[in-house]
């Protein structure tokens, strides 16, 4: 249940990030866009997307 409440936070933390980004960019700070939106990309490359694969091959792995 935690896991799941965790995770649930995180995205919401992740979107809120977002929200924030866009709205700097309709506002016209588009160094601040740019700077947020390279920000949530480099963390979800090194950060998310390995937890992703792993997740991925675990499914995968028990469907066999």
């Amino acid at each position: 249940m935690f896991d799941t409440i965790f995770a649930v936070l995180h995205l919401g933390g992740l979107l809120a990030a977002l929200a924030y980004a866009v709205v700097s960019l309709v506002r016209g700070n588009v160094t601040r866009f740019v700077l947020i939106l390279a920000l949530l990309i480099l963390y979800y490359i090194f950060i998310l997307h390995p937890a992703v694969k792993k997740e991925i091959a675990r499914r995968k792995s028990l469907k066999k």
